[in-house]
């Protein structure tokens, strides 16, 4: 994939980068971007010389979330209509991912962003970093966060995140147990990077068959269980922040 592309990979010693690429909108995800990080996934995942990936935001950001500006354009996009498809089968090639993804989260991931983020077998946040889902804002369904948070964590967590729709900071992001590692945030995607790295220092294969064991004994069916709702909400969203609201 060329520079110009919404997704891009980066190949290392023995793992690879995925970048959202699209920094001038804060890495919003469009349907061509969510397209393209599932073949940029799929293709990772069948190349065995790859032991982990990097799952991050070009330019220091994670991603802000759903571009409601390009969902919302008139005319109308010609990929606007099999845009929950899109995302459906990013999230099913990220659950499928036969290697560790080991996420950067820089600066946030909203929304939308925040369901590719919690598809991190590894999450390193960064201390002033945060996850929101705040669709609640927009009266919007929130399908594949419920999905994510379900294989994570609970219903209990989901409703602190979902219920309130605020940002949830990097250090209540390790209280809760939705990241691994909360880190100084000009550090987020030098730690990833030495993690990945890490995991392609062992043994061959061997961190493709620990992710195998772990995902065979969730016994989900991606199909299945990354349904998408109509999300017709977002046609006509306008982005409300939300304040920062300590942790309870």
């Amino acid at each position: 994939m060329s520079d110009q592309s919404e997704v891009r990979i980066e190949h290392a010693d023995g793992w690879a980068s995925v970048v959202m690429n699209r920094p001038h909108r804060k890495n919003a995800m469009t349907g061509p971007m969510m397209d393209q990080l599932a073949d940029a996934i799929d293709e990772l995942s069948a190349d065995t010389s790859v032991a982990a990936i990097v799952f991050q935001g070009a330019d220091g950001a994670f991603s802000s979330g759903v571009d409601l500006t390009e969902l919302q354009a008139v005319p109308q996009h010609p990929w606007v209509p099999h845009f929950g498809a899109s995302v459906r089968r990013a999230h099913i090639a990220l659950f499928n991912c036969a290697c560790p993804i080991v996420v950067a989260l820089e600066r946030y991931g909203i929304n939308g962003g925040c369901g590719l983020a919690l598809s991190a077998d590894y999450l390193v946040a960064g201390e002033n970093s945060f996850l929101q889902i705040g669709e609640i804002h927009q009266g919007s369904h929130i399908p594949m966060n419920a999905a994510w948070m379900g294989i994570k964590s609970n219903e209990h967590v989901l409703a602190r995140m979902a219920l309130i729709g605020d940002r949830v900071p990097g250090p209540e992001l390790l209280r809760l147990r939705l990241a691994h590692e909360v880190v100084p945030d000009t550090d987020v995607l030098g730690r990833a990077e030495e993690l990945a790295a890490r995991l392609a220092s062992m043994p061959d294969q061997s961190s493709r068959n620990i992710k195998s064991d772990m995902r065979v004994r969730l016994g989900i069916d991606p199909d299945e269980w990354f349904t998408s709702v109509p999300n017709s909400a977002l046609l006509s969203a306008k982005l409300t922040p939300a304040p920062i609201v300590p942790g309870c």
